[in-house]
């Protein structure tokens, strides 16, 4: 068989249902034929984004496939699988490659070897009859251990190669690793024994689909929880022990029991300091799990290693504590402080979320699609800067993998990728992409993707008619140039597209806005509510 048929055919048994892509790419047609439905988006990166968000939501079960022409295409792609990689998502990416003869010429442009930094693994395929043990690596890689794109590159004089037959080529394993038993029960001293223990929990939990011993974990010992924004939505925030989530913005809960912490637990989590993450205070004890040993003292002081599966670490600690702790710590007084701390920060916030005057406020705008979407059913994710500082502190994920968030590199226009591929992965949900003018002039062509390729998601855009969070830093350029001006009619935009678009000014029409497109969405129709608000600034940062 050919090589794009033995490819295919590889993605097919390895449940790969979807393929991102941009043509010329070979591997388009070759997939569509073994009934791989090819998603043709209008930028490369955007095609990375949705396979990114097909691996997110299905917690890696569904592995993300993207495939782009070789040189200018592959080019393209590059800052989507940066991104990836930044985030540890597993996503398969399939560029085409120059021939052979001219691969290793300056200057063209070699995928398997410029994307090496920035990929778990990156492998061009020079023989046909090793296609089988080059996707079993990929496929190993991408299903094993932490997270991150894995880079295929086909040259172009591959595609009328023969591949012997029949295809030798079975679903790689999966498989997972626990923890040192004796560093298990040196946390679970630490944790029965803490006076005001802190969990920190990442996406690793999401991978492992630990959230029911997270929870458990938590009620057993009466600690409160905390997550980074990847491991959003991994704890239920309305539960009373959970202090809420955050990046560069958090709950004023988090940076107080983190700064009064005696124990810090992180699990599923790598601790990277990014000024878009939650920053540990020094001098704590630290109890560190995480899926790569190399994460470990990397930025964080390390006083116990749990090297392994979230899940498979919290049911071995789970099972240590059981020995001295056999029924669940009074949590009243913790949560009441919890909750005397929510309170009087969500005061202090209550102007804003409910504010009632022209031009809108975005948190008054956030607040209210909120509380009119229905919460167990919805996954939304936010754009860099103020869509994500204003979206994460106050929205409250209840249900896992309802929230795709990300911080460890801040990417414009990531959000929309996102919620397109989301909702391909789970299209009974409302899929919410958080956006401002800003990122829309990065991305927002794609939302003509979201029309033609039939993905209802909804796109909430925050319109100041400026880059507001930069106003501070470029005084002077705005002053004389109006430089951080920007502009755009987007709603009209939507509606040029062929999707549904509606401008709002006034808080009373917020909430039927929303409703309207939600109803859209549901008629198979993708929405773009552009809401024209005010130089919001202020965000909930530690200290605030």
């Amino acid at each position: 068989m050919k090589l794009g048929t033995a490819i295919a055919e590889i993605m097919k048994r390895e449940g790969i249902e979807i393929l991102t892509g941009y043509p010329v790419n070979h591997l388009i047609e070759y997939a569509a034929n073994a009934d791989i439905r090819p998603v043709m988006v209008r930028q490369e990166r955007i095609g990375v984004h949705m396979a990114d968000a097909i691996s997110r939501v299905t917690s890696g079960e569904k592995i993300g496939a993207f495939c782009m022409q070789h040189g200018p295409g592959a080019e393209n792609a590059m800052g989507g699988v940066a991104q990836c990689y930044g985030e540890s998502v597993p996503v398969l990416v399939l560029p085409m490659g120059y021939a052979r003869r001219l691969a290793n010429i300056d200057p063209n442009f070699n995928s398997s070897q410029a994307m090496k930094a920035f990929s778990k693994s990156s492998e061009p395929i020079n023989i046909a009859a090793e296609v089988c043990n080059i996707f079993r690596r990929a496929f190993t890689k991408l299903k094993n251990g932490r997270g991150g794109p894995v880079i295929v590159e086909i040259p172009a004089d591959m595609w009328n190669e023969e591949v012997p037959e029949p295809l030798n080529y079975t679903p790689v394993l999966r498989t997972r690793y626990g923890a040192d038993p004796v560093h298990v029960k040196e946390a679970a001293a630490l944790l029965v024994g803490a006076k005001r223990p802190v969990i920190y929990a990442g996406q690793g939990v999401h991978y492992a689909k630990a959230w029911p011993q997270l929870k458990r974990l938590a009620e057993r010992l009466a600690i409160p929880v905390t997550t980074s924004l990847g491991g959003k939505s991994s704890f239920p925030e309305t539960h009373p022990l959970s202090l809420g989530s955050g990046g560069l913005a958090v709950p004023r809960a988090v940076p107080k029991f983190l700064s009064e912490a005696d124990v810090i637990f992180g699990i599923g989590c790598s601790f990277t300091e990014t000024s878009f993450g939650i920053a540990m205070p020094k001098g704590k004890t630290i109890i560190h799990s995480t899926l790569d040993p190399n994460h470990i003292n990397k930025d964080v002081e390390a006083k116990v290693g749990l090297v392994g599966d979230a899940g498979l670490v919290l049911d071995a600690l789970l099972e240590e504590i059981g020995k001295t702790v056999s029924t669940d710590r009074n949590a009243s007084a913790v949560a009441e402080e919890i909750a005397a701390s929510h309170k009087e920060w969500l005061a202090k916030w209550m102007p804003k979320l409910t504010h009632n005057d022209s031009p809108l406020n975005p948190y008054r705008v956030l607040w209210d699609l909120q509380h009119t979407v229905d919460i167990h059913n919805t996954i939304i994710t936010h754009d860099a800067g103020s869509p994500r500082d204003q979206l994460s502190p106050f929205w409250k994920s209840v249900e896992p993998l309802s929230y795709i968030g990300w911080g460890k590199t801040t990417q414009l226009g990531y959000g929309l990728g996102l919620a397109m591929g989301a909702k391909l992965a789970k299209p009974d949900k409302l899929c919410i992409n958080v956006w401002g003018d800003a990122a829309i002039g990065f991305t927002g062509m794609d939302f003509e993707t979201a029309v033609r390729e039939r993905i209802p998601i909804m796109s909430i855009l925050l319109n100041n008619f400026s880059m507001a969070i930069e106003l501070k830093v470029m005084p002077i350029s705005t002053e004389k140039y109006r430089s951080t001006d920007i502009s755009g009619d987007y709603a009209a935009m939507a509606r040029a597209f062929g999707g549904y678009g509606e401008r709002v000014t006034k808080p009373e029409d917020i909430i039927p806005a929303i409703k309207r497109g939600i109803q859209k969405t549901r008629e198979g129709v993708p929405v773009l509510l552009e809401f024209i608000t005010s130089k919001e600034t202020e965000v909930s940062r530690p200290g605030t």
